[in-house]
């Protein structure tokens, strides 16, 4: 059975991609282009997945999940966030339910 490939394979990846050339990697295309542009992409990839979530069939949802996934590590790479640190705030978050992490964050506005 091959071995199961996770989001920590895809960040090890994307971060070895963010290295190479441009010539070679679409990752260090987009980095290049700067935040801005990673964050546009990311928001295109999520409108794409909302939308085949409504409207498509699931291999279609699964794909457009991926790409997803994909941007948003590239977009934590060129802000220099890694996903340890966003699952050590996902770590924080189980501690309460989402009703009421949603009151506190009110209550600090």
């Amino acid at each position: 059975m091959p071995k199961r490939f996770t989001l920590n394979d895809l960040e090890k990846r994307v971060h070895a991609r963010a290295m190479a050339s441009a010539k070679e990697s679409y990752t260090r295309v987009l980095i290049d282009k700067g935040i801005g542009a990673c964050a546009k992409k990311l928001n295109e990839e999520a409108f794409e997945t909302g939308l085949a979530a409504v409207q498509e069939r699931k291999n279609r949802v699964v794909a457009e999940a991926s790409d997803l996934l994909y941007h948003l590590l590239v977009v934590l790479k060129a802000r220099d966030v890694t996903l340890k640190e966003v699952e050590a705030e996902l770590g924080k978050r189980t501690k309460q339910s989402g009703l009421q992490e949603k009151a506190l964050r009110k209550k600090r506005r």
